[in-house]
């Protein structure tokens, strides 16, 4: 979003709002999308204190490295009157629903990065909060508001019955260094593996695009790469991830980029490399309108990432070793 597009809110109805996890690479985001809609950050948390971006957006945002600091501080402003109306969830994935629990008991809607939850089975409780206080809980889901992914949904959506099922390769590298290792992110509980991590991502659009899941097949489940083949509806998705530099394809390496993303749809390339600058910001502009994306998008990705990290996988053979033998080369 430009700048100049900016909606700058009269001060009386801007939007309070509180961010957990505003050291994590993806706050950013969240800061740029609460300013880019004329509102305002009043507090936020993070147990690391490098949190200097703070300065670039709300340089009088109150700071806490302590929960429990920044739950009174919460507490207190609304017990003087000063409701939190949002609380902006970017921390670790295994965490989400704790912290989504606590924004809804402060009297807030929660907007939570993917994935929602690591586990089907906890969404039925937030369900339960949401009816019992009133409140909302969004995910970030914003691949579903990139305009060429529209333009597709769009396309399958006005095919008959008649069109049959449409042969998918996802292919999505995004290299990381060893550091990703000792963090929360290489620790299975506590993000879910990199199908969980990176990969809910395109699941949960894959299944918005092709329709309902109806059976999956794992070939690798390994700390830094997956593959399978997911089918759905309206198509045969054959996917791989990794978080491993070495399997970059060498153009992409020789440009010195460290992350390769692609869609193949019927042996033709889906473009969609654009685009992806503001997607926070169109995801806040959605949530403020009541139109965003809450517990009922998030669940079906969360089942079959759930699925996925819980499967046996059967080796690589036949196809798919072909496929991945292509794009690795």
């Amino acid at each position: 979003m430009d700048h100049a597009e900016v909606n700058h809110q009269p001060m009386d109805v801007q939007k309070k709002f509180a961010i957990i996890g505003i050291g994590g690479y993806i706050a950013v985001r969240h800061l740029k999308a609460i300013k880019d809609t004329g509102n305002v950050l009043i507090a936020s948390l993070d147990p690391a204190d490098s949190v200097g971006v703070i300065d670039s957006y709300f340089p009088d945002s109150h700071f806490f490295v302590e929960f429990e600091r920044f739950d009174r501080h919460i507490d207190k402003l609304r017990r003087s009157g000063i409701q939190t109306n949002y609380v902006s969830i970017c921390s670790p994935n295994y965490l989400h629903d704790s912290h989504i629990r606590f924004a809804l008991r402060s009297g807030a809607h929660a907007i939570c990065e993917k994935p929602l939850v690591l586990n089907p089975w906890n969404i039925e409780p937030l369900k339960e909060l949401e009816a019992e206080y009133g409140k909302r809980i969004y995910n970030i889901l914003q691949l579903r508001l990139h305009p060429a992914l529209i333009s597709l949904k769009e396309k399958i959506d006005k095919e008959g019955p008649g069109a049959g099922v449409h042969d998918i390769v996802l292919t999505y590298i995004t290299s990381r260094g060893s550091w990703y290792y000792a963090s929360w992110k290489g620790n299975v509980q506590k993000s879910g593996g990199i199908t969980t991590n990176i990969g809910i991502h395109f699941f949960d659009m894959l299944s918005w695009i092709f329709g309902n899941y109806r059976h999956l097949t794992v070939h690798m489940l390994e700390p830094n790469k997956a593959s399978g083949i997911l089918e759905l509806e309206k198509a045969r998705i054959k996917w791989f991830l990794s978080i491993d530099y070495n399997d970059l394809p060498d153009a992409v390496k020789n440009r010195g980029m460290r992350t390769y993303r692609s869609i193949m749809m019927d042996e033709e390339e889906v473009e969609f490399s654009e685009g992806f600058t503001d997607l926070h910001t169109r995801s806040y502009l959605e949530i403020l309108a009541d139109r965003g994306f809450g517990l009922k998008e998030a669940e079906p990705s969360i089942e079959m990432v759930h699925q996925i990290r819980n499967s046996s996988p059967v080796g690589l053979k036949g196809e798919y070793h072909e496929l991945c033998r292509k794009v690795l080369s």
